[in-house]
């Protein structure tokens, strides 16, 4: 089973050289540190940064230089700096080529449901919105079950939704799967972790053909 390093590993993967990425909040800003080196990718966040490199070493900090999630960054040769209009023209005008986002809770059909606790106190949906209703390509990164052992990836989302039939991909600690018109189709299932394994913790339909290849990180 992998833990959040893992799950970021494997997203890298999926990023191509070239791409424009958008780094959500938690496990997605950990992706910047795993991509190849030899390709170029340009990572933009939402609250005015295109060019984001690796988390800084300790000691290196520069408490100005942000990402969305207020963590420190680091930035790559190039990079610049914006104002949130300008960032959010670049989401809503179909700049970002990958959307890497956090869920709580993602449906069978690709609703997604991120932002929102009922309850809990939240500052506001901040650039979610603006992100799933753009992008064209969103993988999600997220446990498989929350803390009680429960599914997150479900028939139908209780929680209120972000974005409606969004989401393409989904890796978790367990697997990997792809959103289709039929449900959940496991691609991989992490080590040491069986396909009975993600049947069981998978609410939603799952569609499973063939023999299922372990993950490479």
């Amino acid at each position: 089973m992998l833990d959040k390093n893992g799950i970021a590993k494997r997203i890298a993967k999926e990023v191509q050289d070239g791409y424009y990425v958008n780094l959500g909040i938690g496990i997605p800003t950990l992706v910047a540190n795993y991509v190849r080196d030899d390709i170029e990718v340009e990572f933009q966040s939402e609250n005015g940064v295109l060019g984001m490199g690796p988390f800084p070493f300790e000691g290196d900090e520069d408490a100005d230089i942000i990402n969305a999630g207020k963590q420190t960054i680091t930035t790559l040769p190039g990079a610049s700096f914006f104002d949130s209009a300008m960032s959010f023209s670049m989401i809503r005008g179909q700049h970002v080529d990958l959307t890497i986002l956090g869920a709580m809770e993602v449906s069978e059909n690709g609703d997604i449901a991120n932002w929102k606790i009922p309850g809990k106190m939240v500052k506001g949906m901040g650039g979610a919105m603006d992100l799933v209703a753009s992008a064209e390509n969103i993988i999600v990164a997220m446990m498989h079950t929350n803390r009680a052992g429960a599914s997150k990836l479900l028939k139908k989302c209780s929680l209120p939704l972000t974005g409606v039939g969004c989401v393409k991909k989904i890796v978790t600690n367990m697997a990997v799967l792809e959103v289709t018109p039929n449900g959940f189709k496991l691609l991989e299932r992490a080590p040491g972790v069986s396909v009975e394994d993600i049947k069981k913790a998978t609410e939603g339909e799952m569609i499973i053909e063939g023999d299922i290849p372990e993950m490479k990180i």
